[in-house]
């Protein structure tokens, strides 16, 4: 993607003072459920409705969604209210349906983004449009697999394009639904800066009481803007009700963000952070020698397993490690979350040096 400047106008249009919003119901469910969402919507800081009207779930025998009947709805809505609509396309007979009906965004899923075949179909589909797509992240977290998704559309010559950080799965349990994974989307942003990033919290969240938190992090970290799923009666919507909020909560969470600098011109401000960096740099190679130190006695551990023929891995030491290392973390501050992903990466790359001394 050699002209990044022109992946922004279609969000430059906009010209808002505040992150894009877009919002609206996990699925449509009636007709009349969509247009109250809608106008509860209307003279907020929310530009684009969204609804799901074809839902890939993970298990059959759930609500699936309304399907092309849906589409009827959003006309009106978008009619009586003046608000944007996207819709979740998984295949190019979706996109044709969106098209006949005017549909101005179209979103591809997570389920979709990691199958190159049908995120070409669809880019085929959307040849010679002037629609807006914006991508989520695949279900796994595959940075280049993301980027393969965009390109594909813009070598279709799809140049009106954003990108939907919705959460990685992963196997482990934590208090997310999908883990946010922050540095991917930050690699992204670092590889494609005109590259509109948008946060799905709902998604991330499972739950509403931290819809806010992640949001105020997403603008924290620079996002273009929110996409939040909304409902008049969450706790009664036919799917994912729990990440639900209604809009009134939407709106009031708007008010409370706040949106911060990116940076400050005050002397002040720039000596203080200046010095800062300056320690964070000293400590930032401390922290690779003190590793490197730890990897030379790994060395040596995997020589004296090589002489008496032991196994690499000892599950036991290794739980022992963890159990104590997660409890010295939070002592100090560390979360849990993030002493396990430390630790893990340590003891990968110890087992990655003792294989190649009993290798060798």
């Amino acid at each position: 993607m050699e002209n990044q400047k022109e992946l922004r106008t279609w969000l430059d249009k906009f010209n808002l003072d505040h992150p894009l919003v877009i919002a609206g119901p996990c699925s449509a469910e009636t007709e009349d459920q969509l247009v109250t969402i809608a106008k509860q919507l209307k003279d907020s800081d929310v530009s684009v409705l969204r609804a799901g009207l074809w839902k890939p779930r993970t298990r059959p025998g759930n609500f699936e969604g309304v399907g092309a009947l849906g589409l009827k709805w959003m006309q009106t809505a978008k009619e009586e209210t003046g608000l944007l609509t996207t819709t979740e396309v998984a295949n190019a007979n979706h996109v044709d349906l969106a098209l006949e009906n005017d549909v101005d965004i179209l979103w591809i899923g997570a389920r979709t983004t990691v199958s190159p075949f049908i995120v070409q179909e669809i880019a085929e589909a959307l040849k010679g449009t002037d629609k807006t797509v914006l991508i989520k992240n695949p279900v796994n977290p595959d940075l280049s697999l993301w980027l393969g998704a965009v390109e594909r559309f813009y070598t279709a010559g799809v140049k009106n394009l954003g990108v939907i950080h919705r959460g990685f799965s992963n196997y482990e349990k934590t208090k997310y639904r999908n883990n946010p994974e922050w540095q991917i989307p930050i690699d992204l942003q670092n590889k494609f800066p005109d590259l509109p990033l948008i946060l799905d919290p709902s998604h991330i969240a499972g739950r509403r009481d931290i819809i806010f938190d992640l949001c105020q992090t997403a603008l924290d970290l620079n996002y273009d803007g929110l996409m939040v799923e909304t409902h008049h009666d969450p706790d009664n919507a036919w799917s994912d009700a729990a990440q639900q909020i209604t809009p009134a909560t939407l709106i009031q969470v708007m008010k409370d963000l706040k949106i911060r600098k990116e940076i400050s011109e005050s002397e002040e401000f720039v000596s203080s952070l200046k010095n800062l960096r300056a320690k964070i740099d000293i400590t930032d190679h401390q922290l690779l020698e003190i590793l490197s130190k730890r990897m030379k006695i790994a060395d040596e551990i995997g020589k004296i397993k090589k002489s008496q023929n032991v196994a690499i891995l000892q599950t036991s030491r290794w739980n022992e490690i963890l159990g104590k290392m997660i409890l010295e973390g939070e002592q100090q501050g560390l979360s849990e979350e993030f002493v396990l992903k430390m630790f893990k990466a340590i003891h990968q790359e110890s087992i990655n040096h003792q294989k190649k001394v009993i290798s060798e």
